[in-house]
């Protein structure tokens, strides 16, 4: 019986002495955070409502983002640089209130109640100043990010590396500034934050091999122009100028660079409207230049077509495609087959393959009308059996029609008794080579299209 007693006044004295001390534990927490209390991560366990005050301020006094850059560079951003504060409007108070004291010993088994997220604050134009000022967004400092690049090479193309720089992305880098304040997170690096511009490509990835194969595919082509004798040969030593890489990282040809070494290149082998020079048939050589006859290469035409070569790799020989050819590649590109007719002279010579095959003497036009038949090369446009000729104040029927330029060319003219001497100073034509019959028809049966007609005084 005295055991029993003994045992109940033990529970008894146990009991209160256990009341005794939550009871104490918990006048503690009526005025002091229980153990475990966060705010902004901030551990503020036992303090009371004015320390934790304190301590936020104090905290955020010394508040440091640091911004760790490529290099190893660090730079900072404090909180007074940006004018950063709390808002917390008394929540301290009401944080405090909503843990009740006598609920101490939950806080061991939940997390309600224990934490707490006090709003900053802080100036917008003083952080977007204090970022344009920090070293690593200084336009002096940075070096702009490449995409790798291309080098050719007498053994083909080679990639160059790219390179990274270290352009920082401002408005990433504002943004991550403001999460770190949110957060209370004191450190950001600029690289694992994904804060720089960095290439899009790299020496090793699928596009850049891909232009290196693209790029020496096409200057494995190698287009022979012949001209004649002569030859003209596009590879990979003249392509590769006219290879670039454009803004949407691709293989492209330059066609300004193109057409300027076409256009230079055939210059040489277009020779309509150029100056030439000619041994005349009384032994004199003369320069003589206009008219349309001669070679005229089609730039546009053959820059397709050798854009087309090139893309698909290939060797080629070929000649180039004309607006109009000529009867020779030589440097005289005459030939030995054409008409002259020496105007001041009053007289035409027909040649073909180096004979004579007609001569007499003719009249051309007027010159007391202002109707002088225009000095030049030209090509027979065709020839024309019993064709009528007509203008303003005629129409006359010819047999043998050969026009060369325009509504000019060499006919019969029945109406004629005379030919040569001084006739065209009064009495010549609108233009044309007026000829005996048996001369114009010689020509005529023996002339082909294109045949190059000689006009000289």
């Amino acid at each position: 019986m005295v055991k029993e007693k003994n045992k109940h006044n033990k529970i008894v004295i146990g009991f209160a002495i256990s009341l005794c001390i939550y009871l104490v534990i918990a006048m503690y927490f009526k005025n002091h955070f229980y153990f475990g209390s966060e705010i902004n991560h901030i551990n503020v366990s036992g303090k009371t409502v004015e320390e934790v005050k304190e301590q936020m301020t104090s905290k955020l006094k010394v508040y440091t983002v640091n911004i760790k850059e490529r290099g190893g560079k660090t730079e900072q951003i404090k909180s007074v640089d940006i004018g950063l504060r709390y808002n917390s409007g008394g929540k301290y108070d009401k944080f405090k209130h909503i843990q009740n004291p006598l609920n101490w010993i939950s806080a061991f088994f939940s997390t309600k109640n224990l934490k707490m997220t006090d709003v900053v604050i802080y100036n917008e134009e003083l952080l977007k100043e204090k970022v344009g000022k920090l070293s690593c967004v200084n336009i002096s400092n940075v070096v702009e990010p490449r995409e790798p690049g291309f080098k050719y090479t007498d053994k083909g193309y080679m990639i160059i590396d790219e390179v990274n720089g270290n352009k920082v992305n401002k408005d990433i880098l504002c943004d991550k500034v403001i999460k770190a304040i949110f957060s209370g997170e004191d450190t950001i690096d600029l690289e694992a934050a994904n804060c720089y511009v960095n290439p899009k490509y790299t020496s090793k990835s699928e596009r850049t091999i891909d232009n290196k194969n693209l790029l020496n595919k096409y200057i494995s082509s190698k287009i022979t122009y012949t001209f004649g004798n002569h030859k003209e040969i596009i590879d990979g030593s003249i392509i590769n100028n006219w290879l670039k890489i454009d803004g949407n990282f691709g293989v492209v040809l330059d066609d300004q660079k193109e057409k300027s070494y076409i256009n230079s290149l055939f210059n040489t082998y277009n020779t309509v409207g150029k100056a030439r020079s000619f041994v005349t048939t009384s032994g004199k050589t003369i320069n003589i230049s206009g008219g349309d006859y001669g070679w005229s290469i089609n730039t546009a035409k053959e820059i397709q077509n050798l854009n087309k070569t090139i893309k698909e790799g290939k060797t080629v020989v070929k000649e180039p495609v004309y607006i109009q050819t000529a009867f020779s590649h030589d440097s005289n590109d005459i030939g030995n087959t054409y008409v002259e007719i020496d105007m001041t002279n009053q007289h035409l010579w027909f040649y073909k393959n180096g004979a004579i095959i007609a001569q007499g003497d003719v009249v051309t036009g007027n010159e007391s009308n202002n109707d002088l038949t225009p000095q030049g090369i030209y090509s027979l446009k065709y020839k024309e059996k019993n064709a009528t000729l007509t203008g303003e104040d005629y129409s006359t029927p010819v047999e043998c029609w050969m026009p060369f330029n325009g509504g000019i060319g060499i006919h019969d003219a029945s109406w004629r008794d005379e030919f040569g001497g001084d006739i065209y100073k009064t009495n010549g034509s609108h233009g044309c080579i007026n000829s005996p019959y048996y001369l114009a028809k010689t020509i005529f049966d023996n002339i082909e299209k294109g045949t190059p007609i000689i006009c000289y005084y």
